[in-house]
């Protein structure tokens, strides 16, 4: 498993604490930017970031799952505006802290540049597929961001993703770095599994990271990925992949599937291209 594979690379980090961290790197507003990364290439580049980063450390523990529960309207409002790159963009959606039964109720909002803003809400970890008791919250953040047509929208369960993450500071920068690795995605009964892979998410104010850095070295670019709308994509072969097409083609060819037979990923029809 890749968490044991990066575990001892990890240990070798200076600590640092949640609220450390959060007080140091809080950045609900901020620039991403995401790789696909060979599981196998990460200890090496957590060896090259002893002297940048420091790594979550919650009671001795270093990598911690996650789960998130994404939640869209009944003609996928969210979904459908990532695929046409609308410039005001949103998701909805709970995650939880499964080792500490933590959950929080999200909105994120992509804006210009491709900055991220992220509203918060403490969340009970009964309530994580459901939206109703949250809802007046996500109302009001789509309001406040300006996407007001989605708020008069019921809001239901789409998409569940599960993961391990082991999250870096960056003191010199004050930016993040989360390394997502178990990476699996539920749609009913089906599940998609990328177990070779892991997501390498870069989260800053604008400058690029030594990690971003370190990454371009090895030829390694940003990719357009999303946990939510890129999962679904590779689930649901009715809907457009335009912005993700090159990611599936060039990194979801070996995931494994629990449904028989795999979907292809490719064989979408190529006008979709009209849509972005």
């Amino acid at each position: 498993m890749t968490t044991a594979l990066i575990a001892p690379a990890l240990t070798r980090l200076a600590p640092v604490g949640l609220a450390e961290l959060i007080d140091r790197a809080a950045l609900q507003t901020r620039v991403d930017r995401k790789y696909l990364v060979p599981a196998e290439a990460l200890p090496h580049l957590l060896e090259r970031l002893t002297p940048y980063a420091q790594a979550l450390d919650i009671d001795g523990e270093r990598n911690f799952r996650y789960k998130s529960v994404y939640f869209d309207t009944p003609r996928l409002t969210s979904y459908y505006g990532a695929a046409y790159r609308r410039r005001r963009r949103f998701k909805v959606r709970t995650r939880t802290y499964v080792d500490s039964a933590q959950c929080w109720l999200e909105v994120k909002i992509s804006g210009g540049r491709e900055s991220i803003t992220k509203h918060r809400l403490p969340y009970h970890p009964d309530d994580c597929d459901n939206v109703h008791p949250g809802r007046a919250f996500v109302d009001e953040a789509l309001t406040r961001e300006s996407i007001g047509p989605a708020a008069g929208n019921s809001f239901d369960p789409v998409l569940v993703t599960e993961y391990h993450r082991a999250t870096l500071l960056l003191p010199d920068t004050a930016s993040r770095v989360t390394l997502d690795t178990e990476l699996a995605w539920r749609l009913g009964d089906s599940t998609l599994r990328l177990p070779g892979l892991a997501v390498v998410e870069t989260k800053t104010t604008s400058a690029a990271t030594p990690v971003d850095r370190m990454l371009w070295q090895t030829g390694m670019r940003p990719v357009r990925i999303s946990k939510y709308a890129t999962g679904l994509a590779a689930l649901r072969q009715d809907l457009p992949d335009v912005p993700w097409r090159r990611t599936l083609r060039r990194h979801f060819h070996g995931a494994t599937w629990s449904m028989d037979p795999a979907p292809a990923i490719s064989h979408r029809p190529e006008q979709e291209a009209s849509c972005v």
